[in-house]
This record gives structure tokens, sequence and C-alpha cells, in this order.
């Protein structure tokens, strides 16, 4: 049976989650980080050298940290019928296109939104800060409006990994970011992302925090 460490309340855990209930593998869940702390004591440094979470840990001793990476290892390993990994190619690179775009754009446009919001006092957020996160994120949700203009999935006609990632950050975005303007292509994909019940069960279960 495979372990996750990392607590549930983790936009990165939830991606690692997310992908093993597609998968429906049988897994324990360790909560670590956060509240729960311990990330930085030497028995889980010695597994993942970042303090972060998640970490995937085999039944054989093998550990993997990174969530997009432990997304797509679950993948190659375990998906045979693709369920979660594209068959095809050119859509299997599409949904790496995607994956990387939430660490590389979402991830950093929304970060002082959620951190402002929801982790610090009112008496001490920085609204300007929060103000110039929600415009960058909402830039960011227009992107991938258009491209849901042209396909069902992001990368293609599918579910896929590539809709993991963002739409646990669509799932934040749609709580932080109020007066949104209108995105009808993103509304569709998220309507029918959030009705899988790996969604429902691993992200939106599960309150900010």
């Amino acid at each position: 049976m495979i372990k996750i460490w990392g607590r549930n309340t983790s936009s990165n855990v939830q991606k690692a989650m997310w992908a093993v209930g597609e998968l429906k593998l049988e897994y324990e869940r360790i909560d670590i980080g956060g509240a729960f702390g311990m990330n930085k004591e030497p028995k889980y440094l010695a597994m993942n050298p970042n303090g972060l979470v998640p970490t995937l840990e085999e039944e054989d001793g093998f550990l993997l940290w990174e969530s997009n990476s432990v997304v797509r290892y679950l993948a190659s390993k375990y998906d045979k019928t693709g369920v979660i990994e594209p068959k095809d190619l050119k859509q299997r690179g599409l949904a790496n296109q995607w994956m990387d775009w939430q660490l590389t754009v979402v991830g950093p446009a929304i970060f002082h939104a959620f951190w402002g919001l929801i982790r610090t006092p009112e008496e001490k957020r920085d609204m300007a800060a929060i103000k110039t996160s929600q415009e960058k994120t909402t830039e960011a949700m227009q992107i991938l409006d258009r491209q849901l203009a042209k396909t069902e999935y992001v990368a293609g006609p599918s579910f896929s990994y590539g809709d993991i990632p963002v739409g646990v950050m669509c799932y934040r975005y749609r709580q932080l970011v109020p007066g949104r303007p209108s995105t009808p292509h993103l509304d569709r994909w998220y309507d029918a992302i959030s009705s899988r019940k790996a969604f429902k069960d691993e992200v939106g279960s599960v309150p900010l925090s």
C-alpha cells in the first residue's frame, strides 16, 4: 500500500490525493506539515529534504516528492487504461504543459491572495498585495478560459492529469476572487471536474485553511 505524507488542506497534497482517488488506489495518508508540524524533523527530512508535502512512499521504500511528479509517476505506474494519463502522445504533452503552467503561472499568481485572506489576521493583511494577486490570478484564469473554448478539457476531449493541478487552483480562485469576470468555458469545465467523486472527496470537501 502506498503512503502519502501530507495534510489534506495542502493544495499540493490534494493533487496527489485526487490522482489516487481517480486511480482507485489503496493508500494511507499521514497528516504532516502545517498545524501538524513534524515536517522539519530529521526523520521526515531524510525522506524529503525540502521539508514540504506531499511525499510518496511505496512499500519497497521508494520515495518521491514534488506534487506534479507524484501525479505523473502514479499515472505511469498504475494507469493501464488511460483514466488520467492520455494515451495519445500529443495530448499527454499538452497535459504536462498545463500541469507546469499551474506551477509557473497560477501558483505564484494566487499565493498572496491565499496567504493574505486565509492565513493572515485581517488587521495584518496587505490589501494591495492581495488585490494584485487577485488580478494576476484572474488574468491566468482568462487564459485558461480561452483554452477551454477550444477543448473540453485542458489537454483535449477527455479528462486527464492535466486538469488536476489547475482544477485545485480553480477551486481556490472561485473562493478568493469575488466579482470575477465572466468565464463561461472555464465555468463549464469546472462544473464537470468538480462533479467527479475524487475531486469531491479530496478537494471540494476540504475548506481553505
